[in-house]
């Protein structure tokens, strides 16, 4: 069985997410995951709390609380609103548990015994006022690049150029205010540069198949050429490197692992902490830890990254050269699928200038399963997959009313209605000459699968003319559809193609509402009822079908049908599948007679004034 390893960036602790992280690094990777589940494949979703750095530290200060209370707060808060957000992790971790500081220190102690760590001494920013070397971000001055003011001590937000603190002009220390002098301190480098020729070959080697803006900005690092990194930093807060071997301990006070090399290894650690601690089954003894090493360690797992576009080189370049340093049979990501970034109304997310929608508050303001969907939908379909892409409220307000309630809701609403006012709320048996006709649909499938051509509509078009003449022109034009859409979704699932998966969906529900209409039922009941009952076994059908279509991108009204349906919640999240039921769902799996429960809405109007409102809050004080 294939064997896939997905992981999300790891959000900082240190403020709540927004809407703009969601279509970022973590609904694609959620949708995707939820896809492959239900495809029958192994997954592991890893993703957790970045809680150590100067970020951390910053917003401690500015609360005038420990970093503990911040990491505590954010983390809870984060992973609350993920769980309430459909996030089907299935770990998701936190960078202060024990495993992550002791693999963190392993991977130092192995590359200083390996002699790929420098002992150097650097000259730093000193705050003689407040005693302490100054972290970059405790910096701020002007860009050395663009001369942009309030450009932070390692990379100006204006122009995104990355430079050494010590360049920057007109330097001002954050904690004092004062201009900070400058002093020597003893740091450890990473000898990045050893990498350069392994990298240029990795990076190559995916060259037309990763996206564009990934290989392009890794290759504009590889040509300026790679240089060493600092790996520690002077800060008490974060993976303290004293008591290693190698390290005399008079160098190692006052020193952690600096944030961007640890923190990725916070996959790693959460990993072990899941099968530790976890894994559905509180199994502690050895063999259940080492369970780890398959996931990170094993040449038949696919290792895919999600992350957004600010984290790119990280995951292509730096972490690459950290595992294969390592050795010991660790995996590269096979893919790094990084997303652009999403605005909102048309200008960038901006916290500080109330230009934003936390997710918390979202969820806040609209707690019902089928805003969360609705959100999940309008993200999904504005997915920054290729460029800079938007969020807006009238957006939001088009696609739930006139895409997700018009559509796929009224679908499931007028065939459970009509069943239960006409067939006693049971699935219809087929009777007269449609008695065969969940066999020929089955055939057709099999058909479809064995078909020739390179895309779905060849397949279609090379099906034979004995199987069409089974079926009536609506009959055989729903079922192709159908077809499709799993066909098609699927494929671009696979390509990260996030939006073209959802059109490809959506599609599928609108042939649904075309068929109803062009069969109309309510007619057929009075004239045929052979084919009325025909007409309402293959919409209920459908209905299942649609209920696995869409459940990567709205799991919770995908279970809603489901438990209309009296059907086993069937919507990817971890442990509740093993077979390949995305292929199956386009089959008829519903038993005739087979009893579905009273109707319910799946999707509310979202009116007018509600989105007035939320667009009036925007940039208040």
């Amino acid at each position: 069985m294939k064997r896939t390893l997905i992981t999300s960036a790891l959000p900082y602790a240190n403020g709540y997410l927004h809407l703009g992280h969601c279509a970022g690094a973590y609904l694609p990777a959620d949708m995707y995951a939820r896809f492959l589940r239900l495809s029958g494949e192994d997954v592991l979703y890893v993703c957790g709390s970045d809680e150590h750095g100067v970020a951390i530290t910053i917003a401690a200060d500015r609360e005038k609380v420990h970093p503990k209370d911040i990491i505590d707060k954010y983390h809870k808060s984060n992973k609350a609103a993920f769980d309430k957000f459909g996030m089907s992790f299935n770990v998701y971790s936190r960078t202060s548990m024990p495993e992550h500081h002791e693999t963190a220190r392993e991977f130092f102690e192995d590359f200083l015994a390996k002699g790929i760590l420098l002992e150097k001494e650097d000259e730093q920013f000193y705050d003689p006022e407040a005693k302490m070397f100054l972290p970059d971000r405790y910096v701020e001055g002007i860009c050395p690049n663009c001369d942009s003011c309030g450009a932070r001590g390692d990379q100006c937000d204006s122009c995104g150029a990355y430079y050494d603190q010590l360049e920057l002009k007109q330097p001002k220390s954050l904690v004092s205010g004062k201009t900070p002098i400058v002093r020597k301190t003893i740091h450890w480098h990473f000898e990045f540069q050893q990498f350069q020729q392994f990298l240029e070959g990795y990076i190559e080697g995916h060259s037309g198949e990763w996206k564009d803006n990934v290989i392009q900005q890794s290759r504009s690092w590889l040509k300026q050429g790679l240089s060493e990194r600092a790996i520690t930093r002077d800060m008490d807060w974060g993976v303290k490197i004293s008591g290693l071997n190698g390290v005399p301990e008079d160098k190692a006070v006052g020193k952690v692992l600096y944030v961007w090399f640890e923190a990725v290894l916070g996959y790693i650690s959460a990993t072990k902490e899941y099968f530790n601690r976890d894994n559905g089954s509180n199994n502690k003894d050895s063999e259940n830890k080492g369970q780890w090493k398959i996931w990170w360690q094993n040449e038949d797992t696919d290792y895919i990254a999600f992350i957004g576009k600010d984290n790119i080189v990280f995951h292509t370049l730096l972490f690459p050269a950290m595992l294969h340093a390592r050795g010991e049979g660790y995996i590269l990501p096979a893919n790094v699928p990084a997303n652009e970034f999403l605005n909102l109304e048309g200008r960038k997310f901006s916290k500080s200038k109330n230009w934003s929608i936390d997710l918390r508050d979202f969820i806040s303001d609209q707690p019902e399963s089928h805003n969360i969907d609705a959100l999940r939908y309008t993200l999904a379909m504005n997915s920054p997959e290729t460029k800079d892409a938007d969020f807006t409220w009238k957006d939001y307000q088009a696609r739930n009313n006139n895409e997700l309630s018009a559509i796929l809701g009224n679908f499931v609403n007028r065939v459970f209605h009509f069943v239960h006012k006409n067939f006693d709320g049971k699935v219809p048996e087929l009777t007269g000459d449609y008695r065969d006709f969940a066999d020929n649909w089955i055939a057709l499938c099999e058909a479809l699968n064995k078909a020739g051509g390179n895309t779905s509509d060849e397949a279609i078009a090379n099906v034979s003319d004995e199987i069409k003449a089974k079926f009536g022109d609506n009959d055989f034009l729903l079922l192709t559809s159908l077809w499709k859409g799993f066909h098609s979704a699927g494929s671009r699932y696979n390509k990260f193609r996030f939006r073209d998966a959802v059109t490809e969906s959506m599609n599928a529900a609108r042939a649904a509402n075309k068929y109803f209409n062009d069969e109309a039922p309510w007619k057929a009941s009075k004239t045929d009822p052979d084919s009325c009952a025909k007409t309402l076994f293959v919409c209920c059908q459908v209905v299942n079908s649609l209920s696995v279509l869409f459940a990567p991108i709205v799991p919770f009204a995908s279970e809603k049908i489901r438990n209309m349906l009296n059907l086993k919640s069937y919507t990817g999240k971890p442990g509740e599948l093993i077979s390949n039921h995305w292929i199956d769902a386009c089959l008829p799996e519903l038993e005739e007679g087979a009893e579905i429960n009273k109707p319910e809405l799946l999707f509310i109007r979202v009116e007018d004034k509600f989105v007035e409102g939320q667009v009036a809050r925007l940039g208040g004080s």
